[in-house]
């Protein structure tokens, strides 16, 4: 006896198989540097308690004192957002076995020739007795190639600068020069993603401060910057330039926004500053000492180092940069949902009227609304994305004879997507569909061709900055095109009420998205290029459908698929005060596999007039939920 049970449990079956899981999108953080990046190759011969090495900021509190250990640098924090780890490579220790080498080369005092050195040939920490050195190869010397998943970051040029101020030879050319031969080392080597860091203007710090050097601080620090753009211009290739200086001047005139005390930060720090050429600068009252110690409220530690607040302001502003990606490659997933839940409509009408068309010559119309829900939980950088919208599908069909039936719908759709970072993207989705239906004895199919205008709008990226919020705003349109087609043969017996029908399906999908550039001109604005995302599915289902009664029908569908497009999607991005530069970074993964499934409830309300209700699933770690209501009619 048949069955149809058994189809479906093993229909469940194969839908069931594991499916696999998205990787981060980096697979290390390595980091080139100077003490900006240091993360500990020093001891900390202050606290004989940590274990954890010194680094260029404030301790932190309550006492800020040597039995509390060094707040993390901004690459730290950068590797913990993005779930990575930034120790140090070769740490200088007090006795006992080296530790396992990290992934962090910044060594505080390094000079770009240096830096070099570190990617190319060797490294070392220096150190007095009875500390023991640290030393290691480089990392090209040691690995022979880069790692082409990993993210690498370098910054460097301030020691080059400061050596300057106190009298040494300073060529912005030669320094710049050595910088740009490591990245180049880096790219030759296979390395796909380079960030490179501006050098913070040295001119405003209590170190030129205290030297009297503030002009020719900044100039060198200016002219170090312009020979970096230009050879790195030269050169080419998928790197990513910063642009500390214009955060740093945002926040200079702003600084009560950001949490820092409304006095000139350039004359002052936590800790101490300027007492080998001249007065003590440690603030008074912010400072260690003080009388309300307090380093958040204070921009330099020292005379050259930022506190631990710009530290976390700093990797929130690179983090908000290496994320934007996993945001921005969503917009073509917002047009790939819409139409996906526009199919569903359209499927789960043919499925209710499948073996029961209208009549030769008639026509039958039909108009469906309801919401959908989208969860993305496959973003790489950011954690996850929910996105809501309405809809609205009109059609209609033409029976040409006993085998064929044609029509076309419209689809007006309305979504807004909301991110864990507050982040929003609102999209205005119009489609239209052309679909071709046979039938012939127990066989079946049905394909469409669809197009659709995407007008994406208010799309507002929203980050941390510190202690503070910031929202970047753009707009931009796009385009689908669609194909879809599903060939089924129904095994169950005429006269038993069933229908239960195998089929497979074959989707190819275009979503092509225009790039746009964010609203002004502030350091944290980016710019995107054009996006397009192709979709090509393959999938293997079943459908069933039982007459309850002359007036009433259940459905259900139940199938997997496989995406064939399954790599990592990217998009162009470079910030808007960078003009000319721009990097192609990892965004979204699309799932390898997804499990599809609908059910739903048909009505007769007499012989031309019909009413439904269903339920549309779509996904694995990322869903779409649909829930619609209908109403058919013939004439």
């Amino acid at each position: 006896m048949y069955n149809p049970l058994k189809t479906l449990a093993a229909a469940i079956a194969v839908a069931s198989l594991p499916m696999s899981i998205s990787a981060a999108p980096y697979s290390q953080l390595i980091i080139f540097g100077d003490s900006l990046s240091d993360s500990g190759q020093f001891p900390d011969l202050g606290n004989p308690l940590s274990a954890s090495g010194n680094r260029f900021t404030n301790r932190v509190g309550p006492t800020y004192s040597a039995q509390e250990s060094f707040g993390q640098v901004s690459v730290q924090l950068l590797a913990s957002q993005l779930g990575l780890q930034a120790l140090p490579s070769a740490p200088a220790r007090v006795g006992g076995s080296p530790t396992p080498g990290g992934t962090n080369y910044a060594v505080g005092g390094y000079t770009t020739d240096q830096i070099r050195d570190s990617i190319t040939t060797a490294m070392s920490v220096p150190a007095p007795a009875p500390v023991i050195p640290g030393a290691r190869l480089g990392y090209l010397a040691e690995f022979g190639r880069a790692d082409r998943n990993a993210l690498f970051y370098i910054n460097g040029g301030g020691n080059d600068v400061i050596q300057s101020l106190l009298g040494a030879p300073f060529d912005p050319t030669l320094s710049a020069a050595a910088l740009v031969s490591g990245v180049a080392a880096l790219q030759q080597a296979g390395a796909r993603y380079i960030v490179v860091s501006d050098l913070p203007d040295v001119g405003p710090t209590p170190f030129a401060t205290a030297w009297g050097q503030r002009t020719l601080g900044s100039n060198n620090s200016a002219n170090f910057n312009r020979e970096l753009d230009q050879q790195l211009a030269a050169l080419g290739g998928n790197i990513l330039r910063l642009n500390f200086n214009g955060l740093l001047t945002e926040v200079y005139a702003d600084l009560e926004s950001f949490g820092f005390a409304n006095i000139d930060q350039t004359r002052t720090c936590f800790t101490s500053c300027g007492t080998s050429v001249g007065p003590e600068l440690r603030d008074t009252v912010f400072g260690l000492g003080g009388t309300s110690p307090n380093p958040d409220r204070l921009i330099f530690n020292d005379d050259v180092h930022a506190t631990n607040a710009v530290q976390r302001l700093t990797a929130d502003y690179m983090y908000a940069i290496l994320a934007a990606p996993a945001e921005i490659t969503l917009l073509p997933e917002m047009g790939l949902a819409s139409l996906t839940s526009h199919q569903q409509h359209l499927q789960s009408q043919w499925q209710t009227q499948r073996g029961n068309w209208q009549e030769t010559g008639k026509w039958n119309g039909f108009v469906a609304g309801g919401a959908m829900r989208n969860d993305f939980k496959n973003a790489q950088v950011t954690p996850s994305a929910d996105g809501k919208g309405t809809q609205l599908t009109l059609g209609s069909s033409y029976r040409l004879d006993d085998n064929w039936r044609l029509g076309l719908a419209v689809g007006l759709q309305r979504q807004k997507l909301d991110t864990a970072s507050k982040s929003t993207y609102e999209l205005d989705s119009y489609l239209l569909t052309g679909f071709a239906q046979y039938q012939r004895e127990r066989a079946w199919a049905d394909a469409s061709l669809s197009y659709g205008h995407l007008d994406y709008s208010d799309l507002k990226r929203q980050f941390a900055l510190g202690i503070t919020q910031r929202a970047e705003k753009g707009d931009t349109d796009g385009s689908l095109l669609a194909f879809s087609a599903r060939v089924g043969y129904d095994l169950a017996n005429p006269g038993t009420g069933w229908q239960v029908s195998p089929f497979i399906s074959a989707d190819i999908a275009k979503v092509d998205v225009d790039g746009y550039r964010e609203a002004g001109t502030r350091s944290t604005a980016l710019f995107y290029g054009d996006q397009q995302r192709d979709s090509q599915r393959l999938g293997l289902g079943v459908q069933m459908k039982r007459q309850l009664n002359q007036q009433t029908a259940w459905h259900a569908e139940l199938a997997t698929e496989r995406e064939m497009k399954d790599d990592p999607t990217h998009v162009r991005t470079g910030l808007v005060s960078r003009p000319g530069n721009s990097a192609s970074l990892p965004g979204y993964m699309p799932e390898k596999s997804n499990l599809t499934g609908a059910v739903g409830i048909t009505h007769d309300l007499g012989n031309e007039l019909q009413v439904g209700a269903s339920y549309h699933f779509r996904g694995t770690d990322d869903r779409q939920h649909g829930l619609n209501l209908s109403l058919g009619w013939n004439w």
